[in-house]
């Protein structure tokens, strides 16, 4: 049976050799990204994520990668994020928090580097932070309830919503001049530097997620209280950004 690896770098090169095989000359490049380019990978736990940039006529070929990515899956390599350059290139207005998250810790494993020169438009940039932090609020609000104060339910509600929260805190800090920081704790300690973030509250919520840590039934509803407290109060930092 496939084994998850201890590091996300035992499978380059069987994952690379696949995509080659696959692909050939369609193969532009592979990216890893994800908590195995943040040095925040955990055996048995973490996916490993890759991005897969192909040509055109790569990408119009890509019911071929139908059994490779059910194999992986078996080694904890989620679905291949697969792009084209010229996507990229066009979606930079449309999706520049998710694209500024993926340029933020990568390694290039194969071909070319096709995040390093990426801009980003900061008024963009500002739109889809706002739009996405109040929409993702109104979503918390609503999934809390939902869970009928259920430990099990919000410690699912808490693993799922996290991570969209640290990529749009890595848009904020990008706005307020301090891009590319990678690892979880790094960005919440620039989030705590330029707002009024409570780190702790993220700390917590983090080791929730990464099942360091168990939420007792009475603590469980307090704990989403304060973490929607949180996010509403970076919300508010979000209005005053003046992007000029």
């Amino acid at each position: 049976m496939a084994k998850a690896p201890n590091r996300p770098e035992e499978l380059f090169a069987e994952f690379t050799r696949d995509c080659n095989k696959i692909f050939s000359a369609e193969l532009v490049s592979i990216i890893l990204y994800g908590s195995g380019a943040r040095g925040e990978y955990i055996p048995k736990k973490s996916d490993i994520n890759f991005a897969v940039i192909l040509t055109d006529e790569g990408i119009n070929r890509l019911s071929m990668a139908i059994p490779f990515v059910a194999s992986w899956k078996k080694r904890r390599v989620a679905t291949p994020l697969f792009l084209t350059k010229e996507y990229i290139a066009s979606s930079l207005d449309t999706f520049p928090i998710e694209f500024l998250n993926l340029k933020a810790a990568y390694t290039v494993v194969f071909g070319q580097d096709i995040l390093r020169d990426l801009v980003f438009d900061r008024r963009l940039m500002r739109i889809q932070c706002e739009r996405e932090i109040k929409g993702k609020l109104l979503q918390l609000r609503q999934s809390l309830l939902e869970t009928e104060g259920n430990k099990r339910k919000i410690a699912a509600l808490i693993s799922l919503s996290l991570p969209t929260f640290f990529s749009i805190f890595q848009a904020i800090l990008f706005l307020k001049g301090r891009a590319g920081i990678s690892g979880k704790e790094q960005l919440l300690a620039a989030m705590t530097q330029v707002t009024a973030l409570r780190s702790e509250v993220f700390c917590e919520l983090t080791a929730i997620r990464e099942g360091k840590k168990q939420v007792a039934s009475s603590e469980a509803v307090p704990l989403m209280e304060r973490y929607i407290e949180e996010i509403k109060k970076i919300s508010a930092v979000v209005d005053t950004l003046d992007i000029t």
